[in-house]
């Protein structure tokens, strides 16, 4: 993504998000949680094929503060940060939802995948 083109008002403007960065949105999307439970949320999710390291998830998390798309909230834990999905961050996870549906949606078209239903 380039930085220069995000536009605040326009969500589609940060795509396409990386796996990580979604997976990280769609976490927060089911409620704040702090940086291990992101983690562990992902992992099950994903059954085990997506495992965020520390690194990558501080890093993103850092960005995506800076983005405005996530807030640091207060915790009942001083010593665990929690973090909660901001009104654009979930315009922007449900515009990547978006995007990756349409993209299915060509690979049914074109015999990659099996069409809905069946």
């Amino acid at each position: 993504m380039n930085r220069s083109a995000v536009n605040p008002s326009d969500p589609t403007s940060y795509l396409p998000l990386t796996a990580a960065v979604f997976h990280i949105l769609l976490s927060l999307a089911q409620g704040d949680k702090h940086g291990y439970g992101v983690i562990v949320d992902v992992r099950e999710r994903t059954a085990g094929e997506l495992r965020l390291g520390t690194g990558t998830l501080y890093t993103a998390i850092r960005r995506l503060l800076e983005q405005k798309l996530i807030v640091e909230t207060d915790s009942a834990d001083e010593r665990r940060r929690t973090y909660a999905l901001e009104p654009l961050g979930r315009d922007v996870a449900a515009a990547e939802a978006t995007r990756l549906k349409r993209l299915v949606g060509f690979a049914e078209e074109h015999h990659l995948l099996p069409a809905s239903g069946e």
